[in-house]
This record gives C-alpha cells, sequence and structure tokens, in this order.
C-alpha cells in the first residue's frame, strides 16, 4: 500500500478498491437484521449496547442544567440498579464540554469520555483556520474524543487530497489528548462506493474511528451502510494491522435496532470490535428503551415509560 498523501496516489488507491456489490450488501444486511437472540445473550446484547451508547444532545436549547442531567444519567443509567454499566461517552458541543467534564468527575464518571463536535458540525463548511480554532477550543475546554465532519462538497467534487489534509491535521491537534472520530455524513455521499471511499481516506489520514452521521441528515446509519463501513474496517486491519473503530450515529432508538447493529458487527468485523474501544452508537433515546428491555428480561415485565427519565 504506497499512499504518500498526494492527491495522485489517493486517488490512484481509492480508484483500486473493489467495488461494492450494492444488492450483495443490502440482503446480506437485510439478512443479518433476521437473526434471533436468546434470552441469555440478549441480556449480554443489551449491557453491551448501554456501554456502548454516546449519549449525545446537539441542540440550540442545550442548557447546563440539561447536560448535567445526562451525566447523571451516563454514570448511572438506572439509579435502582448499580449493575447497570455506564455509557461510553457523552457528546455535546464545545460551550458545554467543560461542564459536562466537571459533572462526570464529580459523579464517579472519570472514564467516560467526553466527546465535542467540532470542524464546523455539522456542515463543515468552514475554512481550516476556523476548523483547528473549533477543534483546539474543544480540546481545552477538556474533550477527550473529537467527532469532527469532512467536508462533502471537496470529496465529491473530486478534491480529496484536500479531505486527507484536513482529518491529518486535525488529528494532529488531537495528538495523544483525543480520540478522532470522522463524521462521513453518509446520507450525502449517494453511493456504497462513495462510503468505502471515504471510510479509508479517513482510516489512511489517521481517523481512530469513522461515523456514519451527524445525525442531522437521512438517511443516517442505515445497515447496509454500516456494513459497508465495517467491512472496511476489517479489510483495513488486515492491510495494516491497525484496528480502527466505526460509530453509527442517527436513527438507532430501540433495543432490537442496537442488537442488529451488534449483529453486524460480530458478523462482519468479528468479535474483537464488540467493545466500546472499537464501536459506539450514537444516541439519545435509544437508552430509554434499552433501560425498558433490561427491566423486561429481569422481571418479566414492562416497566412504565416513567420509569426512566425521558430525554
Amino acid at each position: 500500500m504506497i499512499v504518500d498523501g498526494s492527491e495522485g496516489s489517493l486517488k490512484k488507491f481509492l480508484a483500486d478498491l473493489a467495488p461494492v456489490d450494492q444488492v450483495g450488501a443490502d440482503s446480506r444486511a437485510a439478512m443479518l437484521a433476521t437473526r434471533s437472540i436468546k434470552t441469555t445473550s440478549k441480556a449480554w446484547a443489551i449491557d453491551m449496547a448501554i456501554s456502548m451508547v454516546d449519549l449525545t444532545t446537539l441542540e440550540g436549547a442545550d442548557s447546563p442544567g440539561k447536560v448535567k442531567a445526562l451525566c447523571s444519567k451516563a454514570v448511572r443509567p438506572d439509579p435502582t440498579d448499580p449493575t447497570v454499566p455506564m455509557v461510553g461517552a457523552i457528546c455535546v458541543y464545545n460551550d458545554m464540554v467543560k461542564i459536562a467534564r466537571t459533572e462526570l468527575n464529580t459523579l464517579g464518571g472519570k472514564d467516560i469520555a467526553v466527546a465535542a463536535v467540532a470542524t464546523a458540525f455539522p456542515s463543515g463548511r468552514a475554512s481550516l483556520a476556523v476548523k483547528k480554532l473549533d477543534t483546539q477550543d474543544a480540546l481545552n475546554a477538556g474533550a477527550n474524543e473529537i467527532d469532527m465532519v469532512i467536508d462533502r462538497g471537496a470529496f465529491l467534487s473530486g478534491r480529496v487530497g484536500e479531505v486527507f489534509e484536513e482529518i491529518k491535521i486535525i488529528k494532529q491537534l488531537c495528538g495523544d489528548k483525543a480520540h478522532l472520530k470522522v463524521i462521513l455524513e453518509t446520507g450525502e455521499l449517494v453511493t456504497y462506493d462513495n462510503v468505502r471511499k471515504a471510510s479509508y481516506l479517513a482510516m489512511l489520514a489517521g481517523a481512530d474511528f469513522i461515523k456514519t452521521s451527524t445525525g442531522k441528515v437521512t438517511p443516517a446509519a442505515t445497515a447496509p451502510v454500516v456494513l459497508v463501513m465495517l467491512e472496511a474496517v476489517r479489510d483495513y486491519f488486515i492491510l495494516t494491522g491497525n484496528k480502527i473503530g466505526v460509530k453509527p450515529a442517527g436513527g438507532i432508538r430501540t433495543t432490537k435496532d442496537a442488537i442488529k447493529q451488534l449483529v453486524l458487527v460480530n458478523e462482519t468485523a468479528g468479535p474483537e470490535w464488540l467493545n466500546p474501544s472499537l464501536f459506539r452508537i450514537g444516541a439519545s433515546a435509544l437508552l430509554n428503551d434499552l433501560l425498558m428491555q433490561r427491566i423486561k428480561l429481569r422481571t418479566g415485565h414492562y416497566a412504565s415509560a416513567n420509569y426512566v427519565t425521558m430525554d
């Protein structure tokens, strides 16, 4: 694999990638979605999914109070049951990072990551100078994960060197202080081939995770798209020995949705990726459903929706 970061070498590498069999990807994703899960496996899957949740609030009306409440839920998803695992991360805008980090530390959630959306989220339409400032602001506030968005306009126009360079620079800013999750916004990439190429481009530039979407564009984390991205990280690992994580985000709202994602991971990338260090789920309402299904497994009946805090 000879890629020196130049436009020419990147274009050649991406052009040489095998095209995605769209019909095959659709049918395999549909087939895996029909897999049934036994009760004992379902209990394990629910807890694993909870530990993989990036509990997210990305609204203009976000307030310190809302973020603190979300942090409390991240640390103790079910206050009556200490066996429920903590979530993987809290995902917020830059101005809420310091509040989230302080609150998590106070509540005993120092191991929960604080992810900040950066680089002119969700559009990615800003100068590199602004994107660097945006990222540095999040890092200075205490973010230990950066969710950056690629410039989809540049990618779709064929300016892959420009996209590569931006990711590389943001990764250098992150250094050892933060993991870099690169958002492809797959709903705007049009084809599965573009999803595969963007996945490789991000990984080559230094991404620690590749992420489907901002949650602001539809379609978002469709099963075939996640399948294509999981195939990319699997094949990239075979090629380089480097394990890259995957984060689907947008549209994953129920326990059934989450378990389908775990089946995709296990059957495509492999069981090593069934770990919060290599797979996350960007969501907000999902956690409530996971908790209610967990209670159903434990007690035999559904709790009232009022039992869990509604976000």
